[in-house]
């Protein structure tokens, strides 16, 4: 028997579909971009190492929505950028008008490693010493699998996974 072929990440088809999704209900698709030194974006508007980004076809030119790596070009302040963001640094895509989208998991603390060993054979000794602060999940959280003891046992029953292995989806409000 043959092993199973490793699969790619549905990431970067998911945000290509919020993207489209979005454009295609009049819409503005933003994304929220955890930012580290594989990230290629104007550092000056970088807030607690995430920035949002307009990534409509109004606000961007040569617009990439690759497998690897979304890349245009955008202006900021007036001045014309260069912006390329690797898929897994995408934590979020969103509809600027409503608030619809997805969020996405940090990437992997080992490839967080990875990036911050590089990170610090280029950066200052100072950068060395947030590898751990970005190590910590970003204000964005995933939904818990089952609920609280303290909800009602219908609402506990009815959140809790069926045996068919599927996943279930809880909507916060």
């Amino acid at each position: 028997m043959k092993p199973a072929p490793e699969l790619t990440s549905s990431q970067p088809y998911l945000i290509r579909a919020w993207h489209e999704w979005c454009t295609d209900n009049g819409l503005t698709p933003y994304v929220t971009v955890w930012v580290d030194g594989s990230v290629q974006v104007p550092r000056e508007y970088v807030k607690d190492d995430e920035i949002v980004l307009n990534i409509s076809y109004d606000s961007t030119t040569s617009l990439q929505l690759g497998n690897d790596y979304l890349a245009f070009k955008a202006r900021f302040a007036g001045v014309a950028r260069d912006v390329m963001v690797p898929v897994d640094r995408v934590l979020a895509i969103f509809a600027r008008e409503n608030g619809q989208g997805m969020a996405f998991p940090k990437a992997s603390p080992q490839a967080q490693g990875a990036d911050q060993s590089a990170l610090a054979e280029d950066d200052e000794p100072q950068d060395q010493d947030r590898s751990s602060a970005e190590l910590v999940s970003s204000h964005l959280a995933s939904v818990p699998a089952t609920a609280p003891e303290s909800v009602s046992a219908t609402k506990s029953a009815m959140s809790k996974p069926k045996t068919g292995g599927r996943p279930t989806l809880t909507r916060i409000k």
